[in-house]
């Protein structure tokens, strides 16, 4: 398989993930905002986070079907995810209660089978950096994606 095949899959695994994530977070806003307030690591901020975290996620879906401007969505995937992967963490750890702020198919998941779910992405963020910084994936990354 060519390595702008990879790249370009692994772009749209993240596409799927961030505009599936981003809009269940807006449709249920509310439960999402206030789930948020009862986490005690974000209490603070939760009315601002409520809205910046699918707002940076359809930024980074954004920045993924730019052909120029897709490795820096690489990199925005890989540290949104890093950064979601170290909440669920310092959650888990630090934390007497866990609140479920998550929606859809998510929801559905344990805390663990989620932080198995985030590093896998952490992962893909990861690979498709490593891929796309080769030259021949950068050549062939002018093209847009494929529909």
């Amino acid at each position: 398989m060519k390595k702008k095949t990879v790249v370009d899959i692994i772009a749209y695994l993240f596409i799927i993930l961030f505009i599936y994530a981003s809009v269940n977070k807006l449709l249920d806003y509310d439960n999402f905002s206030t789930e948020l307030g009862k986490s005690p690591l974000l209490t603070a901020f939760a009315g601002y986070v409520a809205w910046a975290v699918p707002a940076v996620e359809l930024v980074v879906v954004i920045l993924l079907t730019v052909p120029k401007w897709m490795l820096a969505g690489f990199y925005a995937a890989f540290s949104l995810m890093t950064m979601f992967t170290a909440y669920i963490v310092a959650i888990l750890n630090f934390s007497d209660y866990i609140p479920c702020s998550c929606g859809g198919v998510l929801q559905n998941m344990t805390w663990n089978q989620h932080l198995v779910f985030n590093i896998f992405f952490v992962i893909l963020g990861f690979a498709g950096i490593m891929l796309y910084e080769n030259e021949d994936t950068k050549k062939a990354a002018v093209e847009p994606l494929a529909a």
